[in-house]
């Protein structure tokens, strides 16, 4: 880990017993001593790190090892999980790289439970699998809108524990995310969107329409991380105010999951002297 972390995120931002979203400051930088160009020397430098850990997994993965991991990202909008796919998960190599973007569901996966679409999405052996919003949206913008019964609502935290702790069963290393974003840093956010023409793609009126339901948002995202952070598949809470700082607090996060599998490249089954003579005389 490098020197500026002075407290691990995996200690400073995991969302234990008691956790209350409302006094995350969403431009804090918990656990990290330094500024933006620290910062940015720090997901520069740590890259080669994650890059070699993934393509480790990868590798065993190829040899039959069943172990993976899944990166759940969540959010309000323009919290930045794209810039995190695109900077942190983007400096890995992609052909271990699982990545889905769950949008609304179809009128095809609407007839079927709201975890059938995300089972069929885990990330095969040996790939680094992540989902852009999740299952999470269920319990969220479903909740806040009164789109599902709340007894069903409800039942889906269970459902959602159930599911994770079967993931972990299978070799499945569960990381989850929240970028939490301050309202005020949202509204700069969507505004940049607009005044740059090379932003304006990005932009959706629906963003500002969605602000308006702030309030029922954090509540709804302080019940998803209460019942759903577990032992097996705690909740961290990044705050993202500071893009640079969520960026590297990911990195961090997913460097320490993959140094817990404790990964080494897979033994050759040839002998290798024997085939560095038999290349050298072809």
């Amino acid at each position: 880990m490098h020197k500026a972390w002075k407290v691990d995120p995996a200690e400073s931002l995991k969302a234990g017993p008691g956790f209350v979203l409302a006094d995350v400051d969403p431009a804090s930088t918990p656990g990290f001593k330094g500024d933006k160009k620290t910062g940015e020397e720090v997901l520069a430098a740590d890259a080669a790190d994650l890059t070699e850990l993934q393509q480790r997994l990868y590798a065993r993965g190829v040899e039959g090892d069943e172990r993976r991991v899944l990166l759940v990202l969540q959010g309000m909008d323009t919290a930045g999980k794209d810039g995190t796919v695109r900077h942190v998960v983007g400096m890995t190599h992609p052909e271990g790289v699982q990545l889905t973007s769950f949008k609304a569901p179809t009128a095809w996966e609407r007839r079927h439970d709201f975890l059938w679409r995300v089972a069929r999405r885990v990330p095969e052996p040996g790939k680094l699998g992540v989902f852009n919003r999740s299952h999470y949206e269920d319990v969220l913008i479903q909740r806040v809108h009164q789109m599902a019964p709340a007894a069903e609502i409800e039942r889906r935290y269970g459902a959602i524990n159930e599911f994770e702790a079967g993931l972990v069963d299978r070799g499945i290393s569960v990381l989850k995310v929240m970028l939490h974003i301050s309202p005020d840093e949202q509204k700069k956010r969507l505004q940049e969107r607009l005044d740059r023409p090379e932003k304006n793609w990005k932009y959706n009126p629906a963003d500002v329409t969605e602000r308006g339901f702030w309030k029922e948002y954090q509540e709804a995202y302080q019940l998803a991380i209460e019942r759903c952070s577990t032992d097996v598949a705690p909740w961290y809470v990044i705050p993202a105010d500071k893009k640079w700082f969520a960026r590297i607090a990911v990195q961090r996060l997913l460097d320490g999951v993959l140094e817990g599998l404790d990964l080494t490249w897979p033994l050759p089954d040839y002998d290798i002297a024997a085939e560095k003579k038999r290349l050298k005389k072809s």
